[in-house]
Order: structure tokens, then C-alpha cells, then sequence
């Protein structure tokens, strides 16, 4: 299945940046005096975590792991493949993992399970978008930006076979 047409905007740059900038008042709120360590999922969350350090405003440390389930079609292929993992150990540490978004649930819920065993100190999930529609596991999101329908979501790092990430603000493909 391909998405068709061109893409259609749903939420404009404006609402994207007013989310991220409310969750990371959230963030800075829950974390005053501490160092978390934000792991993000690459790569579709590289522009969301990178606007969410800058409206931080605090100390933080970045990790990145890239994993995948898609491939190059618009269905998770179910099997999570780990393509980078952590260069440094999160045990002990508060963990925040940012994601882009959150649909199956299964990228999310195996990445988890795999640090809960490196036994941080806390351990937490920050998404912005979330397809609720699409989940096949139970996901517990702790910061959310948005809820977003049933469609193909590009835009804002979030990608379509490595198109689109460019866009400025959240997109749909399909069902246009």
C-alpha cells in the first residue's frame, strides 16, 4: 500500500511548536533538579527532540537508538530490528525516551522493555503524536502532544520512505 496524493496539512507549525513547548514545561516541571537522559528514536524524532531540548532549557543528556518495523511500505512490518542501540548506560539514571509517534505500539513497547532491564532510575515515555487507532499493545505515553487520526502522518521529521521529513508542520498522506 502506497499513501495517495499530495500532502494535506493537519496540524500547522504553530500547533506543533506550542505542543512541544507545553510538554517541555511538563518535562522541566517533573525533572527541577535533575539531569534526565533523553533517548531518541531515530529517525523520525530527531526535529521534535532537538526543538524539545531547545524549550528544555535545562541540563539534559541525548541518546539516540534506531530502530525499525516499516521498511519501505506503510504497514509496520511487526518485527522491531534494533540498527543503533545506547553508546552509554542509562542504570541508575531518569530516562525520558522521545518518540515521534506512537501507532502500533510495538517499536515503543520493545525499546522499553529493553531499558527497564538496564534498570533506570525512572523511566518514562514523551511522544508527539499518538494514533490510538493503530495499537496492537498497550502503550502508557507520559507527555503527549497530540492524537492524530487514522491516516499516514508525515511531516516534522516523520517520514513516508525517507520523504517529507522536511515539512515545517504535521501532514496526512492517505485518504486525501
Amino acid at each position: 500500500m502506497s499513501p495517495q496524493g499530495e500532502p494535506r496539512l493537519l496540524l500547522p507549525r504553530e500547533e506543533v511548536e506550542a505542543a512541544v513547548k507545553r510538554l517541555a514545561a511538563e518535562i522541566r516541571r517533573d525533572y527541577k533538579g535533575r539531569c534526565p537522559v533523553l533517548i531518541g528514536i531515530l529517525k523520525g524524532s530527531f526535529m521534535f527532540l532537538a526543538d524539545l531540548v531547545r524549550f528544555l532549557d535545562m541540563p539534559v543528556e541525548v541518546e539516540f537508538v534506531r530502530l525499525s518495523s516499516y521498511g519501505r511500505g506503510t504497514e509496520s512490518a511487526g518485527k522491531i530490528r534494533v540498527r543503533h542501540g545506547l553508546c552509554s548506560t542509562v542504570a541508575g539514571r531518569d530516562v525520558l525516551v522521545v518518540e515521534d509517534i506512537v501507532d502500533t505500539g510495538l517499536t515503543c513497547t520493545y525499546l522499553l522493555k529493553y531499558l527497564r532491564r538496564q534498570k533506570p532510575a525512572s523511566l518514562k515515555l514523551c511522544a508527539l503524536a499518538d494514533k490510538p487507532s493503530r495499537r496492537k499493545v498497550p502503550v502508557t505515553i507520559d507527555y503527549l502532544g497530540f492524537t492524530v487520526p487514522d491516516k499516514f502522518i508525515v511531516g516534522y521529521g516523520i517520514d513516508w520512505d525517507e520523504r517529507f521529513r522536511y515539512l515545517p508542520a504535521i501532514y496526512t498522506l492517505e485518504g486525501n
